[in-house]
């Protein structure tokens, strides 16, 4: 979807992007309306002929012929209004679905450093507002925007009927108001995006506080967080007055130079009555047709304010969201191929977005089927090995390997099927224990799924559950303990069965019990895997083949458990510490 950011400034050119996706059922909705604004201005017309008729008498038989035409042009009116919502209603609709599609494909697309520096909320805000706009849009062209233009444009033509230099001079005014006033509405441009990022960042405030709560309630916050709330929702009031303002004044000019031109026409218009030069039935339609004209510019004008809003609203959505993706499949990518996953980090250089240098000709080869644990202080690397490793980020220098494939030319979603990651932190859907735990594996048999959930030990406390297996986990499974969640993410991994296993603090959320009750389950996860762990405690690397430390993002000590518990450094000092804590809790 990376063709999607060369709309980012061009707003318009992104809505007839879908608009061409759907041409028919657009050009019908077009057709109908332009169809029931003409029969609507014909009918004034008709109008006319009735009044012409019923002065010249009963006798002269043209009543009954004149009143047919006036209620064909008012039953057409009516019913091609109703043929153009009929199709908009599904149409309209489904523009607003491809959109939101399409937007979120391209906003998951982004690198970690995207989503880090903005708050969800506002994102998810930008993705609902930019389809609702173009809803707003489609509507607002459709019912409010194209009728009055198009029925002052007829009714123009109608008053040309009783004096060609008549509808001349309304011609003229008419096109010079609509020229002024989007002139005057483009120079308000800057008060309307200041509203729409304001607005934005209130949705952002939102949802941040609201995924936040047990903070608020735990520090006992809530009178500062409401002042700041409320500070941000005045902020953005500020905005929405300058620009309704800004927006009212021009309405105010549009009314007094409508109200003058109508009344100059009908004034006109009596003249020529009082000459001879114009009948009765022209006078109505003149002076009918004028009331058209100046509710058409008053619609519009209307029309117009709402417009340019959900025009800024669009414009700041589209210039947050459609930016490039940081991370994008090599042109000549190939899945991964081969199962015995041997990897290796080769004079690997990487710095973070805001310069913060962590690996400079970093190398280190891991054997298929070898366990490494990775221990250090923090800010040694750990953490970002596992992110380079999983092309969360492109290094600057040097290359990563797969099986002797370099993963910056294999495709992102095959390296991935290939890793699987047991995090520290675990994210659970909203959703039942089954789905969390088939997402693993989405085309998975119920067997299959209780099978990983029992290999995990986790069917003791999902049988306890009133729903079990169906039970749903809440917001990032918050009705579930830490080691409950710990275990999913486990059952989650043995499903997946993928050659590369990635842990990171696996156990660190259980308590003891729990530990023991997984650490079989591991075993038989790890086995013929190419496994890599981030550890701090000593019962995490039981077992491992070998410990690599990490310091300032180069590999200071690098052997078997067995060589490295003998030699001063980290992991010796990690022992030590184990050893005393393990003493005073026996005491």
């Amino acid at each position: 979807m990376d063709d999607l950011c060369a709309y980012a400034n061009r707003p318009w050119a992104f809505v007839a992007r879908y608009l061409h996706r759907r041409p028919l059922p657009h050009a019908a909705i077009l057709v109908a309306v332009l169809g029931a604004v003409i029969c609507s201005v014909s009918t004034q017309y008709g109008l006319k002929g009735v009044v012409d008729a019923l002065g010249k008498g009963p006798e002269s038989g043209q009543i009954w012929s004149a009143l047919t035409v006036l209620i064909i042009f008012i039953a057409a009116d009516n019913m091609l209004w109703r043929v153009a919502s009929l199709i908009a209603s599904f149409t309209f609709v489904a523009v607003t679905g491809d959109i939101r599609r399409d937007l979120f494909r391209h906003l998951t697309g982004h690198s970690p450093s995207y989503f880090a520096d903005r708050q969800p909320g506002t994102l998810a805000s930008r993705i609902t507002a930019t389809s609702n706009a173009i809803f707003t849009a489609e509507n607002m062209f459709v019912w409010n925007v194209m009728p009055p233009c198009a029925a002052a444009f007829g009714a123009i033509l109608y008053v040309g009927t009783v004096s060609i230099p008549m509808a001349a001079g309304l011609f003229v005014i008419c096109g010079g108001v609509v020229v002024l006033m989007f002139r005057i509405a483009a120079a308000g441009k800057p008060l309307h995006h200041d509203f729409a990022e304001k607005a934005a960042s209130v949705d952002g405030e939102m949802v941040d506080l609201v995924s936040n709560m047990p903070l608020v309630r735990a520090f006992s916050a809530y009178k500062r967080e409401y002042a700041r709330f409320d500070n941000t929702i005045g902020t953005e009031m500020k905005a929405r007055s300058r620009s309704l303002l800004y927006l009212e004044k021009l309405r105010i000019m549009h009314a007094v130079i409508t109200v003058v031109a109508v009344l100059g026409l009908l004034f006109w218009a009596i003249k020529m009555w009082e000459a001879g030069a114009a009948t009765a039935g022209q006078v109505v339609l003149v002076c009918t047709l004028g009331i058209t004209i100046l509710a058409a510019t008053r619609d519009l004008a209307v029309a117009l304010v709402d417009v340019t809003q959900h025009t800024a609203r669009l414009s700041e959505a589209l210039r947050t969201l459609l930016q490039p993706h940081d991370l994008r499949d090599h042109p000549e990518a190939k899945p991964l191929v081969g199962e015995g996953a041997r990897i290796a980090f080769e004079n690997v250089a990487f710095n973070y977005p805001d310069g913060r240098e962590v690996f400079s000709e970093f190398t280190l080869d891991i054997q298929p089927g070898q366990r490494v644990g990775l221990v250090g202080r923090s800010g040694g690397g750990k953490s970002t090995l596992f992110t380079l490793l999983q092309r969360f980020y492109d290094p600057q220098g040097g290359r990563i390997l797969i099986d002797g494939q370099d993963i910056g030319r294999v495709t992102q979603d095959s390296l991935r099927e290939a890793i699987t990651v047991v995090p520290q932190d675990i994210s659970l859907f909203h959703r039942s224990l089954r789905e969390n735990i088939r997402y693993g594996r989405p085309e998975a048999t119920d067997e299959e799924v209780w099978a990983a959930a029992a290999a995990a030990r986790c069917t003791d406390f999902i049988s306890d559950l009133p729903g079990g297996f169906d039970t749903i986990v809440g917001d990032r499974g918050v009705k579930l303990s830490g080691g409950q969640r710990q275990r999913i993410a486990v059952a989650r991994a043995i499903l997946k069965d993928s050659p590369i296993l990635l842990l990171d603090e696996a156990t660190s959320a259980l308590d003891t019990e729990s530990e023991e009750a997984i650490r079989e389950a591991l075993g038989n996860l790890m086995r013929g895997r190419t496994v890599i762990a981030i550890a701090h405690r000593l019962s995490t690397l039981k077992d491992f083949d070998r410990i690599v430390v990490l310091d300032g993002g180069q590999v200071i000590q690098d052997g078997s458990p067995e060589r490295l518990v003998h030699l001063d450094g980290f992991y010796r000092d990690l022992i030590q510490r184990e050893t005393i804590k393990l003493s005073r809790e026996a005491a």
